[in-house]
């Protein structure tokens, strides 16, 4: 199985955001995706059977790379950028209708 394939450039400046509250470096032009495996290896865990997993597609195509930014809009991280300050959150926020 192929490895994702970073398409930021090397010498790209650095940005700071979290990721469910852990501070990562990233360089701008990575998706939040690339950033998280890069920095814990896994983008989030199974709901409902906990092991750890990245996205699916890995190209905005399936439901697989749901996250929360602050503020409650949520994106695809495959194809969402990072940006200076961003705070990721890959569960969900509290008042998200299943939590309700």
């Amino acid at each position: 199985m192929a490895a994702p394939v970073r398409v930021a450039r090397l010498d790209a400046p650095v940005v700071r955001l979290t990721i469910d509250g852990t501070a990562v470096a990233a360089q701008v032009g990575e998706s939040i995706l690339i950033a998280s495996l890069r920095a814990r290896g896994s983008l989030q865990k199974i709901e409902t059977a906990g092991p750890a997993r990245a996205g699916f597609c890995l190209m905005g195509a399936c439901q697989d790379c749901w996250v929360w930014l602050e503020g409650g809009r949520r994106v695809r991280s495959c194809t969402t950028s990072v940006a200076e300050g961003m705070q990721v959150f890959t569960g969900a926020l509290p008042g998200f209708p299943r939590d309700a």
